[in-house]
C-alpha cells in the first residue's frame, strides 16, 4: 500500500434498470471471474423472486435490509506493550456500506438451498425482518465491541 496518498475512490455507474449505485455495486461484488452478465442474471432474478415472495417493492426492501446490516461499530486489533487490543472503534459510512454487502454475500452462499437466486433472496428477506445470518453477523460484531468497552480509551 502506497505511503504518499490514498488511492483515489472509483465512480461506480448506477446499473441500468434501478439506476441505483449501490445496485451496481452489490452486483460487483457477486460477480466471480469477471462475469457481470452470470451476476446481474442472478441479482435481477433474484429480484423477481423477492416481488413473488413478499408483493414488496424488491429495491425497498434490498435497501431496508442493507441498513438492518449495516454495522455502527466494529473492533480493531491494536498492540500496546506487547498485548493485543480489541478496541471499538466507529464504522466509516462507505466501510459501513462495503461491509452489509460483503456480509449479505457471504451469508447468502453459506446458506442450504437450490440456487444462488434462492439463497439470495431468502438472505435478504430475513435481513430485512432482522433475522438471518447477516443480522447475526453484526449482532456479534456490536457484543464484541460491548464486551471491549473498557479499553475505548486507547482509541487512536
Amino acid at each position: 500500500m502506497s505511503r504518499k496518498h490514498r488511492a483515489p475512490v472509483r465512480e461506480v455507474l448506477p446499473d441500468p434498470r434501478y439506476q441505483d449505485v449501490v445496485v451496481t455495486k452489490f452486483i460487483n461484488s457477486l460477480m466471480f471471474g469477471g462475469k457481470k452478465a452470470t451476476a446481474e442474471r442472478i441479482f435481477y432474478a433474484c429480484f423477481s423472486q423477492i416481488e413473488k415472495k413478499t408483493g414488496e417493492e424488491p429495491l425497498k426492501l434490498f435497501k431496508k435490509a442493507l441498513s438492518n446490516v449495516k454495522p455502527a461499530v466494529e473492533v480493531k486489533s491494536r498492540r500496546i506493550g506487547g498485548a493485543t487490543y480489541q478496541i471499538p472503534v466507529e464504522v466509516r459510512p462507505a466501510r459501513r456500506q462495503s461491509l452489509a454487502i460483503r456480509w449479505l454475500r457471504d451469508n447468502a452462499k453459506n446458506r442450504n438451498g437450490k440456487t444462488m437466486m434462492d439463497k439470495l433472496a431468502d438472505e435478504m428477506i430475513d435481513a430485512a425482518n432482522n433475522r438471518g445470518g447477516a443480522v447475526k453477523k453484526r449482532e456479534d460484531v456490536y457484543k464484541m465491541a460491548e464486551a471491549n468497552k473498557a479499553f475505548a480509551h486507547l482509541k487512536w
